[in-house]
């Protein structure tokens, strides 16, 4: 999808139920969400807030239930497992997310300028900082535009600069139409908090 062209996704779930080996998560779970909306999971550690994001990218299969709009295709998920290579420079990093995601968004300069690490793309990823390496996993949402982000955690690590530029990137994800779900133990810096539900998640026992 072009940059310049604006998202038209939606996000629905039903009813759903997830396990972790022999413990129910959550259960029964509903909510809907129209292109621009924000979901923020919300929780202690422990209570499903990852599992869900991953339920709904198809990585965990639930135990019932339905999740509709979400297309692997549509999908961005960012979470502690970055999947970023320490070997590889911070370009080559990008650019094989890039490649494998569709080079659809930003080009690599132009992302790395954006979370504000664009003097590191030589840099073996392996000498960034917990900061810096957020940045770049962030960079990945840029280059490959898609309507549906899954974002764990996704101010850890982050400054109060990086905090703000990362409220700036979902405000701009959300103008186009984009939507997020989030699980954060964090208020995010928004611009706009309409269209922001929270789902408490507390364990079922």
């Amino acid at each position: 999808m072009p940059v310049s062209e604006a998202f038209q996704p939606h996000l629905s779930v039903r009813g759903l139920s997830v396990r972790r080996g022999e413990r129910l998560l959550f259960a029964d779970l509903q909510f809907a969400l129209a292109p621009g909306g924000v979901l923020l999971l919300r929780g202690p550690n422990g209570v499903g807030k990852s599992t869900l994001l991953l339920a709904l990218a198809g990585i965990v299969r639930a135990d019932s239930g339905r999740i509709e709009g979400a297309e692997p295709t549509e999908l961005h998920l960012v979470n502690y497992q970055s999947g970023l290579k320490g070997r590889l420079t911070v370009r080559e990093n990008l650019k094989f997310w890039q490649a494998m995601n569709g080079a659809t968004g930003l080009g690599l300069e132009a992302a790395l300028d954006a979370v504000g690490i664009g003097g590191l793309g030589v840099l073996e990823a392996g000498y960034l900082s917990s900061g810096q390496l957020r940045r770049l996993a962030l960079a990945r949402l840029l280059v490959s535009a898609r309507p549906i982000w899954l974002l764990d955690e996704p101010s850890a690590a982050l400054d109060a600069e990086g905090e703000a530029l990362l409220g700036q990137l979902i405000d701009a994800h959300r103008a186009r139409g984009g939507i997020a779900v989030i699980a954060t133990h964090h208020d995010l810096r928004l611009a706009d908090p309409a269209g922001v539900e929270t789902l408490l998640l507390g364990g079922v026992s």
